[in-house]
């Protein structure tokens, strides 16, 4: 049976992906940190009337990635969508980061993104179709000071994404790398990054979300969501490097505002507002 499989469903961006598959008639494997949330989800989906199972794992732990990896396996599923929503942030001086927290963050955010996308693609190349899309962000075009390890670990789900893209390109697997600016969802308090939202209005995870299905449906490698956040994306090439971290930082902590008096400094900087 076909199956498309989404990390992190029970919340913000993962849920919009359920809801959009379920609705196009996709059969779903769930896959999240809460049971009682996955259970309410597929309660919720039970509407469309598709094939819904669901998987508790901490994406965190190697053995529960595989532990994801055996159940598709033995349920004999064959996984042609795949979409790696889990992840997230923590904003916070260096130096005062929580190591356990950063090294959590990057395995969930590159390393099970990683395990998912290599395991599966195998099948889809065999059977000559499928679509993977890998959530990055808009923060992977930059460096972020006091939301480094989150800048850094999207720069690698862009890199790896076009990267793979390229050497799939002769089959008719397709990845996409989706990089939205803010979208409302449970990001903004488990990142601790209020400032930068409140700063901008952020769109729904379901309008990400569509808009994501739909470019991978056209089978596109990159996604940026709104002009403004191609703008965002575009811009740094122009500028030292330097610079597009003052910038970057302007954005995620409150006091580096202060020291930027150039007004055109303040119009670049109102883009890169739109990292996350």
């Amino acid at each position: 049976m076909n199956v498309t499989l989404i990390t992190g469903a029970t919340g913000g961006l993962g849920k919009a992906f359920a809801k959009i598959y379920a609705k196009n008639g996709n059969n779903l494997i769930l896959v999240s940190t809460s049971n009682d949330k996955l259970q309410i989800l597929k309660d919720e989906l039970s509407e469309f009337n598709v094939s819904i199972d669901y998987v508790t794992a901490d994406l965190s732990e190697k053995s529960e990635c595989e532990k994801v990896y055996s159940f598709v396996k033995e349920k004999g599923y064959f996984v042609n969508n795949l979409v790696n929503a889990a992840g997230f942030g923590d904003r916070c001086d260096f130096k005062d980061m929580d190591i356990d927290v950063q090294m959590k963050l990057i395995a969930v955010n590159c390393s099970a993104l990683t395990y998912f996308t290599r395991v599966f693609i195998d099948d889809m190349l065999k059977n000559d179709t499928g679509r993977i899309i890998n959530v990055g962000s808009l923060a992977g075009f930059v460096p972020g000071p006091y939301m480094c390890t989150y800048h850094a670990s999207k720069a690698y789900v862009l890199n790896f994404g076009e990267s793979v893209s390229h050497e799939i390109r002769k089959s008719k697997v397709r990845l996409l790398t989706l990089c939205p600016g803010p979208f409302i969802s449970g990001f903004v308090a488990r990142a601790k990054n209020d400032w930068t939202f409140k700063k901008i209005k952020p769109i729904s995870a379901e309008k990400v979300a569509e808009y994501a299905y739909k470019q991978s449906l056209k089978g596109k490698r990159i996604a940026v969501v709104g002009f403004g956040n191609k703008l965002t994306a575009f811009a740094p090439r122009f500028f030292p490097r330097k610079f597009v971290a003052r910038i970057s930082a302007g954005t995620l902590k409150k006091r580096r505002l202060k020291q930027i008096k150039n007004p055109t400094i303040f119009v670049v900087g109102f883009f890169n507002a739109k990292l996350i």
